[in-house]
């Protein structure tokens, strides 16, 4: 493993122009076989730099990410062509690895189906069994997931350069919506196979895409710029995660030692509570509760036994704008800014996640003088709730 830095990427500017031409080119050919020499020898640290460099141009995030799909073409046979990287086996990116395998043998066997609802639209055994097939992909989301809030969180604090994640967790919402809208195409009694076909291509190209960014950037990028304890703490913290396919076996806890400092109450003016106290009084609250600080950082979430999001230890000291992706993030960021200026004190949305019905609300945190301290969000479950009606008086534990 190479020195740990944090240095930028220096790259030379005609990559930079070479790359915006490719993006806003109809036609790049020209400008490949002008700049062939620039293509060759790309290593993944400078397509990270180099990404982090053009979002830099506020390019609208559909054109960035079809630029990102041209420039990724051109530098796949010389990532591809590269040193292999050893991964410990047992380790967390191995187990990205391992998933990303089992994800490509399932949509492989999803090709012939694919041909064979071509050949006859009306051919409802294949029908069913596409719809089966796209439904199993459902478990693969758990590895975005996994990346987003467990392996992000890492790059962020070790890559200068990070701006490419926004990127890719874009093209993780991406599949989400492809596969859905899927999932819907074959539902309807009458199939729009030109929608269908469309669907298809864009999901296949964009798993198998960005399972080769993975492999053949990140993970490789990784294994050179974070520290061995940190990329073997990744598997620990995912611990409370779903992994889609290939999932590791953890051993029991270790015995929990409680230290002077949990022990010792803390005056919180209405009463006084050790750390432990405080700790499952918030792990007991039927909400998941988390909490940004006034320089937008995240310092603390709760940890209840029926999660709503995903929360990793990662997320401690990491920007808000990071949590978030590329689409929603300005909502973020103007609810911080009008609690930062004292326009606003909440804000509210509620929306449906399958089966449940979710009420999530951010409220402003002031001291006694008024001054912004932070932001904290709640999200609570409520589609039981919702069902209340009358009153219930007396105790009835059957309900």
């Amino acid at each position: 493993m190479s020195g740990f830095t944090r240095e930028k990427i220096r790259l030379p500017q005609a990559m930079i122009d070479f790359s915006l031409a490719i993006i806003q080119a109809d036609d790049p050919a020209i400008k490949v076989r002008e700049n062939e020499t620039l293509l060759k020898g790309i290593t993944p640290s400078e397509v990270v730099a180099l990404f982090d460099a053009l979002l830099d141009f506020n390019l609208p995030m559909p054109e960035m990410k079809k630029g990102v799909n041209k420039l990724m073409n051109l530098f796949h046979d010389t990532l591809n062509n590269a040193d292999t990287v050893h991964v410990t086996e047992g380790s967390f990116p191995e187990f990205l690895i391992r998933n990303n395998a089992e994800m490509e043998a399932r949509l492989k066997k999803l090709r012939p189906l694919i041909r064979k609802i071509n050949a006859n639209k009306n051919d409802i055994r294949t029908k069913k069994a596409l719809l089966k097939g796209f439904e199993t992909l459902a478990d693969f989301e758990d590895h975005y997931i996994l990346k987003e809030h467990i392996l992000f969180p890492v790059l962020e604090q070790h890559w200068p350069d990070h701006g490419c994640l926004k990127v890719m967790w874009s093209f993780h919402d991406d599949i989400r919506r492809n596969r859905k809208s899927l999932i819907g195409a074959l539902g309807k009694v009458e199939l729009d196979l030109p929608k269908f076909n469309k669907l298809t291509g864009d999901l296949f190209f964009n798993m198998l895409a960005i399972k080769f960014r993975e492999e053949k950037v990140l993970i490789p990028l990784m294994m050179h710029t974070v520290p061995v304890d940190e990329i073997n703490d990744m598997l620990e913290h995912s611990r409370d995660f779903r992994y889609p396919y290939v999932r590791p076996e953890f051993t029991d806890d270790a015995p929990i030692h409680h230290t002077d400092a949990e022990t010792e109450r803390i005056s919180l003016e209405t009463g006084k509570l050790t750390a432990k106290q405080i700790k499952l009084l918030f792990n007991h609250l039927p909400v998941d509760v988390t909490f940004v600080d006034e320089y937008n950082k995240v310092q603390y979430y709760s940890n209840p036994p029926h999660r709503i999001f995903p929360r990793a230890k990662g997320i401690i000291g990491r920007d808000v704008k990071n949590c978030h992706p590329p689409e929603s993030v300005h909502i973020v960021e103007e609810i911080i800014e009008e609690f930062r200026k004292g326009n606003q004190d909440k804000a509210s949305f509620w929306i449906k996640m399958g089966q449940v019905y979710v009420l999530i609300q951010y409220f402003a945190v002031r001291d006694k003088k008024n001054r912004y301290c932070g932001v904290v969000e709640v999200a609570q479950e409520i589609s039981e709730i919702k069902k209340i009606e009358g009153e219930q008086r007396l105790l009835d534990w059957s309900k």
